[in-house]
């Protein structure tokens, strides 16, 4: 008999990073897989799980379903029925208070409130490097095609263009590694009144076909600027363009008309180390997993999109931050910003996260990739700015800010919105 792995990914029911509130993306869709017999699969952060332990995850409120649909039969007990403790959010914003950076919290309904030390870090002089680093300017060129547009600054023409025609006249960057035809991810999505019931994550090879959502990327400094406001029914996000009758629709047309929006204020990253080093910024709203790239090569500065908190995505009634995964040196992007499989600390594997977030100033965070992995990273990184509200690095291992180190993150304010993300 010829059976069909359906892989059932399972996701944290509430945890936190870290001391600094900042929460991972754990609402991981299901994979779609041709028709067939089926045999379940089951996994949690992209390594395998077996029933046991899934029902008693279930049971216990540590787990839950990716977009709340459990396997017809499995877990067949009265407690594993039980609804799931609720998840947190998956990117709330970065939030700090003044006795938080020395020690963790496990708590999944975190209340602190955010503040800032009066006094200012002045940070140490970058290492010394002999090569100049230089400034790469997010301006793609077009690609070539009839629509005539010239790219970022063009309005998106909404219902003109086929379905199967990526953007990137509009300033979209096609991620053709990922086998999507461009696209970062692609949402089958069903309708249930004004919510998402059903979510189905496309698998390489597929394509944004009708009533899908195609979600993509935006060059360095960028963000897109669409996603419907109708969302998933259990906390999954859906964001992208939607393809309606053969043709691509904007879904967020109040926010731009443009399907790239550059982030808030100057947040930077300067690459001192001689490799390059690839940083992945999760797809949400979206798939929520880490397929938008940003390279940064050996002695360069790119930017970081840092998403405004009252008119970007909300979640839940909620502002949201954008949160990248840092990968080793000498990783390229294509083959770090797509989902892993544990086997290297690369892509939703990486060691460590950086969050970027702004509400009522602009908060940046350095963060163990917690509960993922405890793997090291091979570099150093700091954050300097001439006004901080204090001191976050991350240095052989450890995280430290003006009150000591941890082994699990730091957070700091950028009180003027210009900040820098140095490795070293």
């Amino acid at each position: 008999m010829k059976f069909t792995d359906i892989a059932v990914t399972l996701a944290t029911a509430g945890s936190l990073v870290s001391a600094q509130h900042h929460h991972n993306h754990r609402h991981v869709h299901a994979k779609r897989a041709p028709a067939g017999d089926v045999v379940y699969v089951y996994e949690f952060d992209g390594a395998p799980i077996d029933t046991n332990k899934v029902c008693e995850g279930i049971a216990a409120g540590t787990l839950k379903w990716a977009d709340g649909q459990a396997p017809e039969g499995v877990c067949n007990t009265a407690s594993s029925t039980a609804a799931p403790t609720p998840s947190v959010a998956p990117a709330e914003f970065l939030e700090v208070s003044s006795s938080s950076s020395s020690s963790s919290s496990s708590s999944p309904t975190p209340t602190s409130t955010s503040t800032s030390s009066s006094s200012v870090y002045t940070p140490p002089a970058t290492s010394s490097s002999s090569t100049p680093v230089s400034s790469q300017t997010p301006t793609p060129s077009p690609s070539s095609g009839s629509s005539g547009a010239t790219g970022l600054d063009v309005d998106f023409p909404d219902g003109e263009i086929d379905c199967s025609e990526f953007p990137s006249d509009y300033g979209a960057v096609a991620l053709d590694y990922l086998g999507l035809g461009g696209w970062s991810g692609i949402q089958y999505v069903s309708l249930v009144g004004e919510v998402v019931s059903d979510i189905i994550t496309a698998v390489t090879g597929d394509h944004c076909t009708e009533g899908s959502m195609c979600s993509y990327a935006c060059p360095a400094g960028y963000q897109k600027s669409q996603w419907p406001s109708t969302q998933g029914s259990t906390g999954q996000s859906v964001g992208g363009l939607q393809c309606k009758n053969g043709k691509l629709h904007l879904t967020n047309p109040s926010l731009s008309k443009k399907i790239c929006i550059p982030g808030e204020g100057k947040i930077n990253v300067q690459n001192t180390l001689g490799d390059q080093i690839a940083i992945c910024r999760t797809d949400y709203p979206g798939t929520e997993s880490e397929t938008i790239p940003v390279s940064v090569l050996a002695n360069e500065l790119q930017p970081l999109a840092c998403p405004n908190g009252e008119t970007y995505f909300h979640w839940q009634g909620k502002g949201t931050s954008a949160q990248y995964y840092v990968n080793p040196k000498g990783v390229s992007a294509e083959d770090a910003c797509q989902w892993g499989d544990g086997s290297q600390p690369i892509g939703n594997w990486a060691p460590i996260n950086i969050g970027v977030g702004q509400k009522d100033g602009y908060w940046l965070s350095i963060f163990q990739n917690k509960p993922t992995t405890n793997e090291k990273l091979d570099y150093n990184i700091r954050i300097e700015g001439d006004n901080l509200s204090g001191a976050c690095k991350y240095e052989n291992g450890m995280f430290h800010d003006l009150t000591g180190s941890n082994e699990d993150g730091c957070t700091v304010q950028a009180l003027d919105g210009v900040a820098t993300f140095v490795t070293y």
